[in-house]
């Protein structure tokens, strides 16, 4: 059974709702998921270290309960550590085109993301956060908006500006104990495509700085403020697409005998939540 906290009205695109917690498996079409009554939600909550993880740009319901489903599954973590998986509406009927309008969404869903933690999560151990592509102003934006000390953010392949931690979410600093995260210059989607949505998003509000290279591919400007863990960069030789980091079932079928990309994208996080050391990139 995994969890996941769902912002979504619709399977596919349409407005956000709620937050409100699942229970289930969701890697079955269509997702094994129900609703948890409120009542239950101080019992699971309290005494646990919470990690959230937020799916990216372009994923759809189902898309997305499988993807993080089967992270939850892979990381398996034991009590009191909880694993929970943010579905959120960062897609569209047509995709692509609608970038520049996703930015707004994910602001919205992570306010949404942090009133969650205030009101449910007080009596949690601790809170953690992790993210892909877009799903990183989801996370970035609860962070700020919380009124506790978050101990970490991983941020993989984020659609967000490198220079976010000096700039836009500056002053999340304030809230975490530690940021990471990991970046690839083979990652073309953000190469290309971020430079050419990026100041179309920069119409719709222009907090961050425009024609900036993203956070996910040239990794947090340098120096890096402290709380900001590095290295980030995978190297080029291992060639992480944007598709790389979270199970996906569009992705690449792995060379024989070797294990899934996103797996050791797994194990990074993994190891950053249980704070062991980091053996890759």
């Amino acid at each position: 059974m995994t969890l996941f906290l769902n912002f979504r009205a619709s399977a596919v695109a349409g407005p956000i709702a709620g937050p409100y917690l699942l229970e289930g498996d969701g890697m079955t079409s269509p997702p094994s998921l129900a609703v948890i009554d409120w009542a239950r939600v101080p019992s699971i909550i309290a005494g646990k270290n919470l990690l959230f993880v937020a799916h990216g740009f372009n994923v759809n319901y189902q898309q997305g309960a499988w993807s993080l489903g089967l992270l939850g599954q892979h990381l398996a973590f034991d009590s009191p550590n909880l694993f929970i998986g943010v579905l959120w509406p960062g897609d569209a009927w047509i995709p692509v085109i609608d970038y520049p309008f996703e930015g707004n969404v994910a602001i919205d869903c992570g306010q949404r993301l942090a009133a969650f933690c205030e009101t449910w999560c007080a009596q949690a151990q601790s809170l953690s956060f992790a993210s892909h592509s877009l799903g990183a102003r989801v996370i970035l934006e609860a962070i700020g908006d919380l009124r506790r000390t978050a101990r970490l953010a991983c941020v993989t392949a984020g659609a967000v500006n490198r220079d976010c931690f000096d700039a836009e979410y500056f002053g999340d600093l304030r809230n975490l104990r530690e940021i990471c995260g990991l970046s690839s210059r083979e990652d073309n989607v953000l190469k290309i495509a971020f430079p050419i949505g990026d100041p179309f998003a920069d119409l719709l509000h222009d907090d961050h700085t425009p024609f900036r290279a993203a956070l996910g591919y040239d990794g947090p400007t340098s120096p890096a403020p402290d709380e900001v863990a590095m290295p980030w960069q995978i190297p080029d030789a291992q060639c992480y697409r944007h598709s790389d980091y979270l199970p996906s079932a569009g992705a690449p079928s792995p060379a024989p005998g070797e294990p899934p990309k996103w797996t050791r994208v797994a194990e990074f996080l993994r190891n950053a939540f249980l704070n062991l050391p980091q053996r890759w990139p």
